[in-house]
C-alpha cells in the first residue's frame, strides 16, 4: 500500500468504506476461535477490521513500503508472499482488497495455504468488477481506490480458492452506492435499499481449508496371516 491509498482511506468516503467492512467482518470472524488471526495487508487503521476477532491473538502483517519500516497501519512489515511464520499454525486469515494489490496474488493465496491450520478459515474483500465501483476503477488511470492494480471477480476467487481445496462458506456482497459525490454512512453501504438498481460495489468471500484424511489401507481378512511368537501362522494349504 502507499501513502496515496492512505490518504483515500482516511478521507470520508475511506473512513466510512472501513466502518461497513469492519461490522461486516465482525459478523463473520464471529465463529473463527483459535490462538491466532491475521490481517494481510495494512488496510485500515491497526485492528480496526479484526478488533471483532474470537481468537487470543490477532496481528496486521504489511509489506515494507520504500523508505519506511512500518506501515503506520501494521505491526509487522514482511513480504507477504514469504511470511516468517510456521506451516500449519495461523487459524484465520483476512485478506481486505489485498490480491488487488499485490503483484503476485497466486503467490500471496499458496503462501497463506501455507500457514493456515486444517480447518482454518479465510476471508477476502474485493471490488466487484461488473459494478459502479468496478467501472470508475477501470476508468482511473491511477486505479480507484488508487493504487489498484487489478479488480478479480468473485467467481474467479471462488475458483483459486477451491483449486487449493477449500470450501466456500459464504459469498456476500455490499456497498450498494455509487463512488461518485458525497459519502453515505448508512445502510446502503451493507444492504440494497428499495431505489439502488446497480450491482453491489464489493464482496466478501469467506472459505474454509479441508483437509481429507486418507484412511488406512485395510488388508481383506482372507489375506490376513496371523503373527504368532514373531511368526506367521502357516497357510492351510502348507499344513500336512
Amino acid at each position: 500500500m502507499t501513502e496515496r491509498i492512505s490518504s483515500w482511506l482516511a478521507s470520508s468516503r475511506g473512513r466510512a468504506l472501513l466502518r461497513a467492512e469492519s461490522a461486516l467482518l465482525t459478523e463473520a470472524l464471529d465463529d473463527c476461535f483459535g490462538w491466532d488471526l491475521l490481517q494481510l495487508g495494512a488496510w485500515g487503521v491497526g485492528r480496526e477490521l479484526i478488533a471483532g476477532g474470537r481468537t487470543r491473538r490477532q496481528t496486521t502483517i504489511c509489506s515494507p513500503e520504500a523508505g519506511k519500516v512500518l506501515h503506520p497501519g501494521a505491526e509487522v512489515a514482511a513480504r507477504l508472499s514469504q511470511l516468517p511464520i510456521a506451516s500449519d499454525s495461523v487459524d484465520a486469515v483476512l485478506l481486505p482488497h489485498t490480491l488487488e494489490f499485490e503483484a503476485d496474488p497466486h503467490a500471496l493465496l499458496r503462501e497463506v495455504d501455507r500457514v493456515l491450520t486444517g480447518e482454518g478459515k479465510l476471508l477476502l474483500l474485493g471490488f466487484a468488477p461488473m459494478s459502479p465501483w468496478g467501472l470508475r476503477a477501470a476508468a482511473t488511470r491511477s486505479g480507484f481506490p488508487p493504487g489498484l492494480r487489478r479488480l478479480l471477480s468473485p467467481g474467479r476467487i471462488r475458483d483459486w480458492c477451491r483449486l487449493l481445496g477449500y470450501e466456500i462458506a459464504e459469498t456476500r456482497r455490499y456497498l450498494y452506492e455509487t463512488p461518485w459525490g458525497e459519502a453515505s454512512d448508512g445502510p446502503s453501504m451493507l444492504r440494497r435499499g428499495l431505489f439502488y438498481p446497480l450491482p453491489a460495489g464489493a464482496y466478501l468471500i469467506k472459505a474454509r481449508k479441508r483437509v481429507h484424511a486418507i484412511p488406512p489401507l485395510r488388508l481383506r481378512l482372507r489375506d490376513r496371516r496371523q503373527v504368532l511368537g514373531g511368526l506367521a501362522e502357516p497357510s492351510s494349504a502348507r499344513r500336512s
